[in-house]
């Protein structure tokens, strides 16, 4: 069946209805009766010889063709959307382009809110959607394809092009009563001892991760979520430990009780990075979309250029960690012990001030978002 034979309207109120799985809400956004969005689902259901909204109860769920459905027939209306609003010039303060961007939580809770400022300001009929990072999901090229951005951790392998947009640190993060908290720092020690709360993120271990492994520490896993934002929430009121992004540590210090302590091992970067389609590279609208995000990476970047960095130490051997570990107290009974065990410690002696070490320490990162 050609085009012509089709009223492609029907998939403008497609969308809707797979999106809003509710004929009154579909209609509600389409600024259409129910009787009309009612009379597109039946028209709907004959052209595809399925139901597409089955009810489950009070609500209603996709079949599986309609799961289908739903991806391709929003990358269809978006390519349309695209082609018809398309011009050699991007007037950004006039434009009512609609931008799809994947982030983790962590890095929406850093972009969002700058972002959505500079867009108020240069570009108020722009929409952007936000879409969480789903384990597996960068790695997928259709993914790409289907959104104009995905910001995620650089070490990616996306056949996409990508720029750097920021920079940060891991963390460990503790509730001010922790036990094992001594002079505001924690050792390799407690960490192995300690219980751990942990992002996980499929198979992909965070770039600190990788890091205690390299040490030979296996974290004593007593609670897991799928992202860094609940952690310090879980962490709050407990004997647990945290490893996140100092960022994210220092924007929830408002709302818990953690405290941000440097990890007693050299710091590990989190390199974070903008990665598109090649078929988008040279789009107006989209050159300006990355243009801001890259100024708002920028602006993230520049209070920490400024702020002096905590002296870490140089990167011990694997050796070098097990024979640490065996000496240094591991409960808060020991801790006289561990004091002068820590004093003749490589571990708490070092100057890493120039930041060496972090250039090296983990030169490829897997994923952290």
């Amino acid at each position: 069946m050609g085009l012509g034979a089709i009223d492609l309207n029907l998939l403008v109120a497609l969308e809707a209805l797979l999106e809003d799985r509710n004929v009154t809400h579909a209609g509600m956004r389409l600024s259409t009766s129910q009787s009309a969005m009612s009379g597109s689902l039946a028209r709907l259901r004959r052209h595809f010889n399925d139901e597409l909204l089955v009810r489950v109860g009070r609500e209603y769920e996709l079949t599986p063709l309609a799961e289908r459905l739903l991806p391709i027939v929003q990358e269809t209306l978006r390519n349309a959307e695209e082609a018809l609003s398309l011009t050699k010039q991007f007037d950004p303060a006039r434009s009512h382009q609609r931008f799809s961007i994947v982030m983790s939580d962590y890095a929406m809770s850093m972009f969002v809110e700058p972002l959505l400022q500079i867009i108020a300001r240069e570009a108020p009929g722009v929409r952007i959607d936000f879409h969480p990072l789903i384990p597996g999901q960068p790695e997928n090229e259709t993914h790409l394809r289907c959104h104009d951005l995905m910001v995620v951790p650089l070490g990616y392998r996306l056949p996409g092009i990508s720029e750097t947009v920021m920079h940060d640190r891991f963390v460990c993060i503790v509730d001010p009563g922790n036990p094992y908290l001594r002079d505001g720092r924690l050792t390799l020690g407690d960490l192995a001892a300690m219980p751990h709360a942990v992002a996980g993120f499929g198979k992909s271990p965070t770039p600190a991760d990788r890091q205690l492994e390299t040490l030979g520490i296996v974290p004593k896993v007593q609670v897991s979520t799928p992202g860094f934002s609940v952690l310090p929430f879980l962490v709050a009121g407990t004997d647990l430990v945290a490893l996140v992004p100092e960022r994210l540590a220092d924007r929830y210090a408002v709302f818990t009780r953690c405290v941000a302590v440097p990890t007693p091992f050299p710091d590990v970067p989190l390199v974070e990075a903008m990665y598109w389609h090649h078929n988008r590279h040279t789009d107006p609208g989209h050159r300006w979309l990355r243009e801001i995000v890259g100024r708002v990476g920028t602006a993230l970047d520049e209070p920490t250029a400024a702020t002096p960095t905590e002296p870490t130490a140089a990167t011990p051997t694997e050796a070098t960690a097990a024979t640490l570990i065996e000496s240094e107290a591991t409960t808060p009974a020991e801790s006289a012990a561990t004091t002068s065990a820590e004093a003749a410690s490589p571990v708490d002696t070092s100057d890493d001030a120039d930041g060496s070490h972090r250039e090296n320490a983990f030169p490829t990162l897997i994923h952290a978002s």
